[in-house]
């Protein structure tokens, strides 16, 4: 069995010791229902990337597939390149959110994150924008890819 199933969570927006972030609860995922961690903190701010082309991360629940998109197109996707370099306790498999799992997170651990500025997603709007989200209000935006954006990494693994 993995370790990683044998322990028990703490509550949503908690720190959870071990695992690399604050457990923001159960979600579904391809392979099964997954806890989803967030990242303790931001990795600073940066640019989707790839302005003016259109890339096929547009998944709005699976950041996991939508990153493995971006960083596969080589030094193009500053936020991806940032949010998988993340490690906390040896936990080397975050990624950046998808629109839904920073939605999630709003939902769930709104505390966790700024109210004063803007996270991006993985989740591809246009060949010119991605999706945004602002935690003040819970708003999901599209905008401008090349502009710098706040990264929050997140790590999944199956309940």
């Amino acid at each position: 069995m993995n370790t990683e199933q044998s322990i028990k969570p703490p509550a949503i927006g908690e720190v959870w010791p071990g695992q690399g972030g604050i457990y923001g609860g159960v979600r579904h995922y391809p392979e099964g229902l997954c806890h989803i961690i967030f990242a303790t903190e931001d990795v600073g701010r940066h640019a989707y990337g790839d302005y003016g082309k259109s890339v096929k991360a547009v998944s709005r629940t699976d950041g996991r597939a939508n990153t493995e998109i971006l960083i596969a197109r080589k030094g193009k996707h500053p936020a991806a390149i940032a949010a998988a370099a993340y490690t906390d306790n040896n936990h080397t498999d975050f990624y950046l959110p998808a629109m839904g799992e920073l939605h999630h997170g709003w939902q769930y651990a709104p505390e966790s994150f700024s109210k004063d500025c803007y996270y991006i997603s993985s989740t591809q709007y246009s060949a010119y924008d991605a999706y945004l989200m602002d935690f003040e209000d819970g708003w999901l935006y599209g905008n401008v890819k090349s502009h710098e954006r706040v990264v929050r990494p997140v790590r999944r693994f199956l309940q």
